[in-house]
């Protein structure tokens, strides 16, 4: 699978098959089940379906690498709205952003600042700003507009960040994300990444994630454990047991379209769940991530885009 995972990462990063793919109908309609749809409207209808099945969201407007400071206020915007809806519509939402579409390769001072003015207005609306993480290169840039926007006193609980288990670093910097009160969601990661920066092997990813979720569960501060994975999910039930650690105290995090069965029975278990959903015109990259994460989406899409 290594080799299948590779050249679906190379394939995010083409530009030929992307055009092709956002302008095609037969790209939508493979992409619509990791993929709310292309306008706002779309992702709050699939939200409120989402809530009444007791499962909260976290919205996404998709895109990435902008390349003017346009583009990056314009992406922005679309977040502010998304606050805007979120409250007035009293859903179970929070947000989640890239700060290469808020214009981090361009000026990491232009992305702090849309990151900071979008924490503000998550403050002002009882909401929480998440900040993705991208790839490796921009890891500590990430964690420092993070670190610093938390630390205003009025703005402490309203940010977060997203930390990967396949990096070498990510013990050292989940204890200090802990000690400053910070929330962290926890995935695998889903870059393609150096041996010198990352565990190469599924299992060294898979014993870390193990670890790392133990550091989160026993930090007093409420964090997400993102995975599909059962033997994780697993083992994050039997830690939280054998510790006494509330259900109530954390949340289980999956992605739109996927393990909707798992969503469910963790919920009827009495464990919290959030839904990742995703939209946008620019879903391209999204979703050749998500066919690299697990190529078993490949047959899963293939036999429902037939069978439709």
């Amino acid at each position: 699978m290594p080799i299948l995972r590779s050249a679906f990462i190379a394939l995010s990063k083409n530009r030929t098959m992307r055009r092709f793919s956002e302008r095609s109908s037969i790209g939508r309609k493979m992409s619509s089940r990791f993929v709310a749809g292309l306008e706002l409207e779309d992702a709050i209808r699939v939200a409120e379906a989402v809530n009444r099945q007791g499962i909260s969201v976290t919205l996404d407007s998709l895109g990435e690498s902008v390349t003017t400071e346009g583009e990056a206020q314009q992406a922005a915007q679309i977040y502010h709205q998304l606050l805007d809806q979120i409250a007035a519509r009293k859903l179970n939402a929070n947000i989640s952003v890239k700060l290469t579409q808020m214009g981090l390769e361009l000026s990491p001072k232009l992305a702090d600042g849309i990151a900071e003015s979008l924490a503000k207005h998550a403050s002002a609306t009882n909401n929480f700003l998440r900040i993705d993480m991208e790839d490796s290169s921009l890891t500590q840039t990430t964690l420092n507009i993070v670190r610093r926007i938390h630390a205003f006193p009025e703005l402490r609980g309203a940010i977060g960040i997203v930390i990967q288990a396949y990096l070498y670093r990510s013990q050292a910097d989940i204890e200090q994300l802990v000690a400053e009160g910070i929330r962290v969601r926890l995935c695998k990661g889903a870059y393609k990444e150096p041996a010198e920066v990352a565990f190469p092997s599924k299992a060294d990813v898979d014993k870390n994630y193990v670890l790392l979720s133990g550091l989160l569960l026993e930090s007093p501060i409420y964090h997400g454990l993102a995975t599909h994975d059962e033997a994780m999910i697993a083992e994050a039930k039997k830690f939280a047991a054998k510790h006494g650690i509330d259900p109530s105290h954390f949340e289980f995090q999956m992605l739109y379209g996927v393990r909707r069965d798992l969503q469910r029975k963790l919920i009827q278990e009495g464990y919290n769940v959030r839904v990742y959903i995703p939209f946008g015109r620019e879903w391209y990259p999204y979703f050749m991530r998500r066919l690299a994460e697990r190529p078993a989406n490949v047959i899963f899409l293939a036999k429902n885009f037939f069978r439709a």
